[in-house]
């Protein structure tokens, strides 16, 4: 099953969008503003998390709206239903509705399988290690949807434990105790998941060419134990060095993913731009063969035919097409997707209004 239909509200620019007849390319073209990348961001929804954005619920209600949106979805020709809404009086707080009964944002994960490119992510290598966390989580979502459930629980305990390491008074130590052992659990775990991801992506890596895109070596970069026992005993020993600096300074929550050019040896960080842009829709291809299964797999793709040549345009949509997903893509015109236009279903969007092509 992949999306069928699609109906934004009073999100964003589009008062009302509908768009039906998906086929497994979808490309919407349209100048810069037109309401392309909202779309995504719309379908970005529908699995657990922020979106690709990153933004506020209320943030993206329009403005000559109710103060609310909703994004609403059908597969397999209406068999299955899920949608995710606000309203104006919680607009930041987002209700999921699947197949007509309300659930909590975790469960989209197990009906989808949703990855992201967007041309804000090309600088993800030059910024702070929680970018790239981010992305590897995402990339973790997307092959096991229970991982949305551990972080949450992961991230609460990690704000509690924050909270009391904080306060002027000494903390509980009994309730630190509980705390932590909520924390080792869920972070081994949490890191777990991660490792074992990286490491099939990695061995799915070793096997492609150098070229058309720039081949990366994957690392899973942790400085705490992977044990839960371990990690629960470092935290322990670690509250008052975590106290006199007002967080946690061990966890899961400060690992990175490291990526180096494995034709010249060189960490992502220092390659240029085009190579750092390579390397990432290397990974994602990547990862498109290793989340094939029961849940259908969509890939939002934001400008991404825009700066490749003719060469590596076509090597992108030869393994898109192998892929098995359902693939949605953004530009300013066709022309990039001529190659692949027949075998598209293209919408034209302009000023929040979308037109079947």
């Amino acid at each position: 099953m992949s999306l069928t239909r699609l109906t934004l509200r009073d999100f964003r620019n589009h008062a009302a969008t509908r768009l039906d007849g998906m086929q497994a390319f979808n490309v919407l073209v349209g100048e810069n503003g037109a309401g392309k990348t909202n779309v995504l961001e719309a379908i970005s929804l529908l699995a657990p998390g922020r979106g690709l954005r990153r933004a506020q619920p209320a943030e993206m209600a329009g403005r000559n709206g109710s103060g609310g949106f909703a994004v609403a979805a059908d597969m397999e020709d209406g068999a299955v239903q899920i949608g995710t809404s606000t309203d104006a009086q919680t607009p930041n707080r987002r209700a999921v509705r699947i197949n007509g009964a309300e659930g909590p944002a975790a469960r989209l994960g197990e009906w989808l399988s949703i990855t992201w490119l967007t041309p804000a992510m090309d600088r993800i290598f030059a910024e702070s290690a929680g970018s790239r966390r981010r992305f590897l989580d995402r990339l973790v979502l997307a092959r096991e949807p229970g991982h949305a459930r551990t972080a949450t629980r992961y991230e609460t305990a990690l704000r509690e434990r924050n909270r009391l390491l904080s306060e002027p008074t000494e903390p509980d130590p009994l309730w630190l105790d509980g705390i932590e052992a909520q924390m080792a659990e869920t972070g081994a775990a949490m890191a777990a998941a991660r490792g074992a991801l990286v490491a099939d992506l990695g061995r799915v890596l070793e096997t492609v060419p150098e070229q058309p895109f720039a081949r990366p070596a994957l690392a899973y970069a942790s400085d705490a134990p992977l044990e839960a026992d371990a990690l629960r005993a470092m935290l322990r020993d670690g509250r008052r060095r975590d106290r006199a600096a007002g967080r946690s300074l061990t966890g899961p929550h400060r690992d990175d993913l490291a990526v180096t050019l494995a034709a010249k040896n060189a960490p992502a960080a220092d390659c240029s731009t085009g190579e750092q842009k390579a390397m990432l829709i290397a990974i994602v291809l990547g990862h498109a063969g290793l989340t094939a299964g029961e849940r259908p797999r969509l890939l939002l793709l934001d400008e991404i035919a825009a700066h490749l040549d003719p060469v590596r345009r076509g090597a992108l949509f030869e393994r898109l097409a192998l892929s098995g997903a359902q693939v949605w893509m953004t530009g300013t015109e066709m022309a990039p997707f001529a190659d692949i236009a027949a075998q598209s279903s293209v919408w034209s969007v302009r000023d929040g209004a979308v037109l079947r092509v």
